[in-house]
């Protein structure tokens, strides 16, 4: 018998064969650069088809083959794995590769079919759906499920880019948000499960696996960065091999230095004591943004959504929907179980009485100091965005579903964003909140006076308050893909500054600032790409951010950005009087940790 090879069927017409006009594509790629940008878009589009249409035939086959035998076949090769082998012989792919085709395929026809439509209509890539797919997991079967899948596909349809980090947070944020209590308990068991292990490779090398609380990473992460920079410029190591070293001389107490050919006269760098230099070097902060009403731990869910839409469940008749109770945003929130200092846009309470400077650098060439301790951003966000209406969840004609289980919507948290890692939950943020190492600081005064957007020597350079807003607000490089955390990146001025002139362009303000990293800053000073930013026009408060890219093609920026996790940025005003009539939520926060 003849070797039957993928796509090679006499049945189907071979793509190559295919009009390209009837898929929209052009007859040639031998195209200008702005037709073939086009057409690149136009089949990023159709890859996202023809990878949904992928899913629908392998849900079909679990529909088929696997499902009808599900509760009887307890075999080691059962229905699934057999059914994997057929997918994985047929296209030749291992089987692992095949079982998580199926995987997904059943994840998006179940528990995410919003999710499914966007992927359906080229909105989301291929590559972002296992991203989804993967962090939602434990939604499965959940009640909240169909809300959660709402929430991820209304994000995905918003105008705007999207990078594998924006991506994580995002979906991160809608499930936290919806599943508090099991995030917490899923957190207490990872504590509980924490581990050190070591895989020996080969060549003589080994990799060392420390899991620890993200908090603690973030800080061994950094101290290991701070003492890899001590180099010369002609060290002839990669970035990551310095990093290496210098996390073994940090755990072992030995000697660091550069392995520039240099004498040791000429590099200062060739021998750094580790113990003088952790002893003497600056403290190590790092920054969570979390909002007030999270500090005071979860509220009650609106009573619109504590009724079950699994259509997994059977509807109960006498379930009827109530309105959703929409919490009071100008309810005042006691923070007196944490040290703040009133007012303090610049400094930040360390304990009673105590106050010290934040250390930030305002024009974000360089990293914020951080504190050994580590040190979190509370930006206070608005009341929990929980509160606002919820997208619109499919419900069958029998009208809402119900069940007699725990919803698990009894109440609803807010979370943190942990610069560098991402969102964590509320139940963590209030944990390190209790820490009596963290520092909290409110962004803002709690009033309506503009918070000063410069240094009062120099317009030129944000004031430490506006530092600090732009980067909780922009989380990432604002580049479109890029995923460089903001607090590592610089404060670019959109428009250039005009130091000779600052009121002719370029002026030093929030919508004047934007996160990028470095080369992205650079590519755009240097190269023939033009950024720009300005209000929405169907909400002032928040940005729409552009790239023209050389041959005058426009990309938008992000999609997601810290207005979507803590909504309450909205309401901090730099340099000018707020709007009277909008009601003020509770205010920002920052939380050094």
């Amino acid at each position: 018998m003849a070797a039957v090879q993928v796509g090679a069927r006499t049945t189907a017409t071979p793509w190559a064969a295919l009009d390209h006009a009837a898929l929209g594509l052009p007859a040639t790629t031998d195209l200008p650069s702005p037709q073939a940008l086009d057409a690149l878009v136009h089949a990023a589009a159709g890859v996202s088809y023809l990878k949904w249409f992928e899913y629908q035939l392998a849900a079909a086959m679990h529909a088929e083959l696997v499902e009808p035998f599900e509760d009887e076949d307890r075999r080691e090769l059962d229905a699934f794995t057999r059914c994997a082998a057929t997918i994985a012989t047929t296209m030749s792919i291992t089987p692992f590769a095949a079982r998580t085709l199926l995987t997904d395929a059943v994840a998006l026809r179940d528990r995410l079919p919003l999710v499914a439509r966007c992927l359906r209509d080229g909105i989301v890539t291929p590559h972002h759906i296992r991203t989804i797919v993967s962090r939602t997991e434990l939604i499965e079967g959940q009640c909240y499920a169909a809300l959660v899948d709402a929430d991820i596909a209304a994000a995905l349809r918003k105008p705007g880019s999207w990078s594998p980090a924006r991506m994580e947070i995002m979906v991160d944020t809608m499930v936290h948000r919806r599943d508090p209590d099991a995030v917490r308990a899923r957190r207490e068991a990872a504590k509980r499960n924490r581990e050190f292990t070591v895989e020996t490779g080969r060549d003589g090398m080994a990799t060392t696996t420390d899991t620890r609380p993200a908090e603690d990473t973030a800080l061994a992460a950094a101290a290991v960065h701070r003492l890899a920079a001590q180099v010369c410029p002609k060290d002839t190591r990669s970035k990551a091999a310095r990093a290496s070293d210098a996390h073994y001389a940090l755990l072992t107490r030995t000697e660091f230095g550069c392995d520039c050919d240099r004498p040791i006269t000429d590099c200062r760098y060739k021998n750094v004591d580790v113990g003088t230099f952790a002893a003497t070097a600056p403290r190590i902060v790092i920054h969570l943004v979390t909002d007030t009403t999270t500090l005071t731990g979860p509220v009650r869910a609106p009573e619109s959504e504590r009724v079950c839409r699994s259509p997994q469940h059977l509807p109960r008749p006498d379930t009827e929907p109530t309105p959703a109770a929409q919490p009071d945003a100008t309810e005042p929130v006691s923070t007196d179980s944490v040290a703040v200092e009133p007012g303090a846009a610049e400094s930040v309470a360390a304990g009673p009485g105590a106050a010290e400077p934040v250390a930030a650098e305002p024009t974000a060439a360089r990293p914020v100091a951080a504190d050994p301790s580590g040190t979190a951003i509370l930006a206070d966000a608005a009341a929990d965005p929980i509160f606002t209406k919820s997208p619109a969840v499919d419900e069958s004609s029998e009208g809402p579903h119900g069940c007699d289980e725990p919803l698990g919507l009894d109440t609803v948290d807010g979370v943190g964003f942990l610069a560098g890692i991402g969102i964590i939950s509320g139940a963590h943020v209030r944990d390190l909140a209790a820490d009596p190492r963290t520092v909290i600081r409110p962004l803002g005064d709690g009033t309506d006076t503009p918070l000063p957007a410069t240094q009062p020597s120099n317009p030129y350079r944000p004031s430490a308050a506006l530092d600090a807003y732009v980067r909780a607000r922009d989380q990432f490089c604002t580049w479109p893909g890029c995923n460089r955390p903001a607090w590592e990146a610089d404060l670019d001025h959109i428009t250039e500054y005009d130091h000779h002139d600052p009121t002719r362009g370029g002026t030093t303000s929030a919508g004047g600032l934007g996160a990028k990293c470095r080369f992205h800053h650079l590519l755009k000073t240097f190269g023939d790409f033009v950024d720009d930013q300005y209000p929405d026009p169907n909400n002032p408060s928040r940005l729409i951010r552009t790239i023209t890219i050389p041959g005058g093609r426009t990309v938008l920026g992000p999609a997601f950005t810290g207005h979507d996790v803590h909504p309450g940025l909205d309401m901090i005003v730099f340099g000018a009087p707020p709007d009277p009539s909008t009601a003020r939520p509770p205010r920002p926060v920052l939380l050094h940790l």
